[in-house]
């Protein structure tokens, strides 16, 4: 390891650097999003949005690698309880929760080195931390706190290395994560079906919006607007997808299509110009778990896709959840 670079605990004093190194992650996968300061801080800290997970972590630590008195690369750990404190599947694990650092040097530029050795080194500490902490289960995500940003993204070919190198192997499933402008959305101007009209309630993912008939519930849509200021979007305001299901004698009737244009005006009345939304996709490793806005497990997921293409989403990435050291 070079003299140079010194690994070591989070500082405040590193906030900005560390501020500019997750947006420059974020940016290569979210357009016009980026994060402030206080939200990076709140996340080492704890993240309010997970109140399931997040009460089942027992440690956090931060850390950083610095050269040269620029932060190069910056890791954030969590290690969750080893008793029935944590969810079973959580129980005993340490986690990388993210792991960046500027894979590139401009040319020609001695004050700004590579940043490979610093990653490098940080990894090296990053696994003596685990270790340390003796946890029974050791894995890795790349969780940033922006909408859309988890797992590995495609865009950080040189973080999916470094876990790589250190040995870790992606065991879980792969996500493709969507995005449109509300103004695209397709928007039937009368239901697929005589009778049917639409309830707006409080789901479970959101303001819920169901397609009636009836006392019969056929299909809802569960849309969700980001915190206001936070993360700060240069295109409008956001929402994302908490659920859509159709109910399965109504499938392929143009329902889901009619619930889309449905969420579509009601997030265009509340000035939300951007919609996300994510799919399973195909990937190594088995399929993903996690739930989606797709519904049931066992619904197609490559018709979802299609749909979310055909109605006027556009796909970002493809991300890989799910990273374990042996």
């Amino acid at each position: 390891m070079p003299s140079s670079i010194q690994v070591r605990p989070f500082r405040r004093g590193d906030r900005d650097q560390l501020t500019q190194l997750v947006n420059a992650h974020v940016a290569a996968v979210m357009p016009g999003v980026s994060v402030s300061v206080h939200t990076v801080l709140s996340q080492l800290e704890r993240q309010p949005g997970e109140f399931i997970t997040d009460p089942w972590v027992s440690d956090r630590v931060t850390l950083v690698a610095e050269q040269g008195g620029r932060v190069q690369a910056a890791a954030h750990l969590l290690r969750y309880y080893a008793d029935d404190r944590a969810g079973e599947h959580y129980r005993d694990l340490g986690e990388l929760r993210w792991f960046l650092f500027w894979p590139q040097a401009p040319s020609g530029n001695p004050w700004w080195p590579d940043g490979g050795p610093a990653a490098g080194a940080l990894m090296n500490r990053c696994l003596a931390q685990l270790d340390g902490w003796g946890v029974s289960r050791r894995g890795a995500d790349g969780d940033l706190p922006a909408p859309g940003v988890y797992g590995l993204p495609a865009q950080w070919p040189h973080v999916r290395a470094a876990y790589e190198r250190a040995g870790f192997t992606h065991t879980g499933g792969t996500e493709a994560i969507y995005l449109a402008r509300i103004a695209g959305l397709a928007r039937p101007a009368s239901p697929p079906r005589p009778g049917v009209t639409v309830s707006r309630t409080v789901g479970m993912n959101g303001t819920r919006l169901s397609a009636v008939a009836g006392p019969d519930v056929l299909g809802y849509i569960e849309v969700e607007e980001f915190a206001d200021g936070e993360p700060r979007l240069r295109q409008g305001s956001w929402a994302e997808i908490g659920n859509l299901r159709v109910a399965p004698g109504f499938r392929r009737q143009g329902l889901g299509r009619w619930l889309l244009g449905q969420a579509a005006a009601w997030l265009d009345l509340a000035g939300v110009s951007r919609l996300l939304d994510y799919a399973p996709a195909p990937g190594p490793g088995p399929a993903s778990t996690e739930p989606t806005s797709t519904g049931s497990a066992d619904q197609d997921a490559a018709a979802y896709r299609s749909f979310l293409a055909a109605t006027g989403f556009t796909e970002l990435t493809r991300t890989a959840r799910g990273w374990d050291l042996d």
